[in-house]
């Protein structure tokens, strides 16, 4: 099945990564279970046996190791479907795929086969759903940008308009990171980089779906909400053609008063870990400056968290001014709503405007 196929029709059915635990761990198919034909080790074994010697006696090879493992593999399937409630006399459908769609998802999906299961497998395997995934970020998805100082409440904003139904997409909940020095806490950890893009290509795929369905679109005229990020999310980096047609995309900034956004900082970062906030300080005291770490340090250790956030929100509010002043074409991009306060009821606001 081709990568365009298989991607829409394995959604709701059981999806089967065949590659190694090491491959899957380090990034698969969303939604896919691991079902290995070779670990880690026995994969090296064949691989290293197919390009010392043959084809033929690397098969060889894996069939010894295939063998013992055909009854699991088999009964595993079984319980898998029967969890779905999918029954597997001829009823159930598994897509399979491995690396390159070849020997590994073949002799898996001819022993299902054999058994009686109704199989897909993905032509070109693993490596087509890569460069369907970078393929997806070069695409002129039409967003509108959700703009504003830290603190601004943007992700609880970007939130209310999800639950009002427009198309939306949340970098921070994809990257598992809030983007700041602080943006690890009460996180888990963050993917590798790869599963990253493969999880937001579906995502943006899944979305762009939406906003060409006029009966599921919101007041958002089929733009998708996203909330202006850096490139460097945590550990991760926004694929750069996805950044760039980010930059190029209207930014309406909520404008929120000082002290109202240090309020809100204080509710969601105030009952922290004290050695934990220190340690980000500490991160970006080169760039927070001498004097500014050693007071908003002083301030933590006193347990007086909002002097402590009120230096650390005033560095915020530089940096993400200097990258609002190296946007192109920011004048034309940019429209500022004044908003009293840090609430969700702000994404009212948001769906009101209609860019000129």
């Amino acid at each position: 099945m081709s990568i365009n196929d298989f991607v829409q029709q394995s959604k709701n059915h059981l999806l089967l990564d065949v590659r190694s635990p090491g491959e899957y761990n380090h990034a698969h198919i969303p939604e896919a279970i691991s079902l290995p034909l070779f670990t880690d080790e026995e994969r090296k074994i064949v691989g290293t046996t197919y390009k010392q010697q043959s084809r033929e006696q690397a098969i060889k090879i894996g069939l010894d190791m295939f063998g013992p493992k055909m009854r699991k593999m088999v009964e595993e399937v079984e319980t898998r479907l029967e969890e779905r409630g999918t029954k597997h006399e001829g009823a159930g459908v598994v897509f399979i795929y491995c690396w390159r769609g070849g020997m590994r998802s073949a002799a898996v999906a001819w022993l299902l086969d054999l058994y009686g299961f109704k199989l897909c497998t993905l032509a070109g395997g693993y490596k087509a759903f890569r460069n369907h995934v970078l393929q997806t970020f070069e695409q002129p998805f039409q967003f509108k940008i959700i703009g504003g100082y830290t603190g601004s409440g943007k992700t609880e904003v970007l939130h209310e308009l999800e639950k009002n139904g427009e198309p939306t997409v949340d970098l921070e909940e994809i990257a598992c990171h809030k983007g700041s020095a602080f943006g690890s806490f009460k996180m888990p950890p963050q993917p590798t980089q790869e599963m990253f893009e493969n999880l937001l290509s579906c995502k943006l795929q899944a979305v762009q779906q939406k906003t060409n369905d006029p009966g599921l679109v919101g007041e958002g005229n089929g733009s998708i909400w996203i909330e202006d990020e850096s490139q460097r999310i945590g550990n991760l980096n926004i694929p750069s053609a996805l950044w760039e047609t980010m930059r190029r995309s209207p930014l309406i900034f909520l404008e929120i008063p000082f002290e109202e956004r240090l309020q809100h900082l204080m509710e969601e970062y105030g009952t922290w870990d004290r050695e934990k906030l220190a340690a980000s300080v500490q991160r970006i005291s080169k760039k927070l400056g001498p004097m500014e770490t050693k007071h908003t340090l002083e301030f933590l250790e006193q347990g007086n968290y909002k002097e402590a956030f009120r230096i650390l929100l005033q560095y915020y509010d530089k940096r993400y001014l200097k990258g609002l002043h190296n946007r192109e074409q920011l004048l034309t991009l940019l429209t500022k709503l004044n908003c009293e306060t840090v609430t969700p009821a702000n994404a009212q606001v948001l769906t009101k405007y209609q860019p000129a």
